[in-house]
């Protein structure tokens, strides 16, 4: 069912006067996922028309324009994604970590996406599998399932990854699986100083070699004393390592996954209205508990989409990445070896065979199933269907 509000709606209305206003700043990708959105399932792309083989009862059904940014198009996307990683999951605990970069790296991370986001991924993985491979902690090699995400609540900049690990790891010497404790993987604490470290160090390097560009406000950071002047407050903090219990179970894994993995900013069952206040929407405030954390709020629709394009990733850009266990090389016989070890004798089963490929919901009247009976290109309107009261008067003596 169509939400009464889409953030298509906003950008057909308001991205026109947007890109007038903005000519000129913003990039390739921004303009091409405003683009899409705007025109996704709409006679622009082309579609089918579907027809009940029972009563016949029929609907026009447009094309999507598939954008990993898209809020309509992630659902099929997370469902074929997950039915692949599905067999990945081991009958074993799966804990959820996130790792979060200061405000001040954040403001580095919006002129250097590509890189920073990169950096991000990469320190944080390597912080997890480091501490995970002492024979302090967990003395094995773990897999981790990494999404990253952009923004918070309120579609401000706010880039994180979240990950999901499994409780325990083959043994560094490959003959055993190492459990992790029931409600305890790996020490927040010290995961958040070699984060830090291995962080800062590389994000250094790229300044030196000169890799690293800003802009603006920021346009200063290029000299090497105003960088490291400001990253000086961010070395005394603490930084945000947040570890959850574990799931309870494998089929609360993949509702989690799915929820995470194919999320844009903001999805359309958030916005409330639209109208010349602006957008209102709902967010979460997680500054405050209860049924507080629940806030509504109200930008101007010019704000709305500057937030949302804050969050568009760079072309080529992988933001689900897999590493130790999982990782892409290695995968099948990880696992195949850590299901030996956990003495598992039958892999997951795969979703129903049954379901078609080309699934499309029911009739709407009488729940028969629908057939294609036209397509049509792209910007032509399907012919409607044939006037059956013209007929039968025509028929009539």
């Amino acid at each position: 069912m169509r939400a009464s509000i889409e953030v298509a709606d906003i950008f057909r209305a308001a991205g026109p006067a947007y890109r007038a206003a903005h000519a000129g700043h913003l990039s390739l990708a921004q303009l091409k996922v405003m683009s899409a959105i705007e025109y996704c399932r709409t006679a622009a792309l082309g579609g089918h028309v579907e027809a009940c083989e029972d009563c016949g009862q029929w609907r026009i059904a447009y094309n999507s324009c598939r954008n990993r940014h898209c809020p309509k198009c992630q659902g099929a996307a997370a469902r074929t994604w997950l039915a692949e990683r599905e067999a990945d999951l081991l009958p074993v605990g799966y804990f959820h970590v996130v790792f979060t970069l200061p405000a001040e790296i954040a403001d580095i991370a919006f002129h250097n996406k590509a890189l920073v986001y990169d950096l991000l991924f990469k320190a944080a993985s390597e912080t997890m599998l480091t501490i995970a491979a002492d024979p302090r902690h967990l003395g094995a090699r773990i897999g981790i399932t990494a999404v990253l995400h952009t923004w918070g609540s309120a579609m401000t900049h706010h880039p994180h990854v979240h990950m999901i690990v499994p409780g325990g790891g083959i043994a560094l010497g490959g003959g055993r699986w190492v459990f992790s404790r029931p409600a305890f993987l790996l020490p927040v604490r010290v995961l958040g100083k070699l984060f830090q470290r291995l962080f800062l160090t590389r994000l250094l390097a790229l300044h030196d070699a000169g890799q690293l560009g800003f802009f603006g406000t920021m346009a200063h950071l290029t000299e090497r004393r105003a960088f490291l002047r400001h990253l000086a407050p961010v070395r005394g903090k603490r930084w945000g390592v947040y570890a959850k219990a574990p799931f309870a179970g494998p089929e609360a894994v993949l509702a989690y996954l799915s929820r995470y993995t194919h999320r844009v900013a903001i999805s359309n069952r958030r916005l409330i209205a639209f109208d010349q206040d602006g957008v209102t929407f709902r967010y979460k405030d997680y500054r405050r508990d209860g049924v507080d954390r629940q806030q509504v709020m109200t930008l101007a629709a010019d704000e709305f989409i500057r937030r949302f394009l804050l969050h568009v990733l760079p072309r080529g850009f992988h933001r689900i990445r897999h590493y130790g266990l999982l990782a892409g090389s290695a995968r099948k016989a990880s696992l195949a070896l850590a299901r030996e070890l956990l003495d598992v004798t039958e892999l997951p089963s795969p979703g129903d065979p049954e379901v078609p490929e080309d699934f499309r919901p029911p009739c709407s009247c009488c729940g028969g199933r629908m057939i294609i009976i036209e397509t049509f290109e792209r910007w032509r309107q399907p012919r409607g269907p044939p006037d059956t009261t013209a007929t039968n008067r025509e028929n009539s003596p």
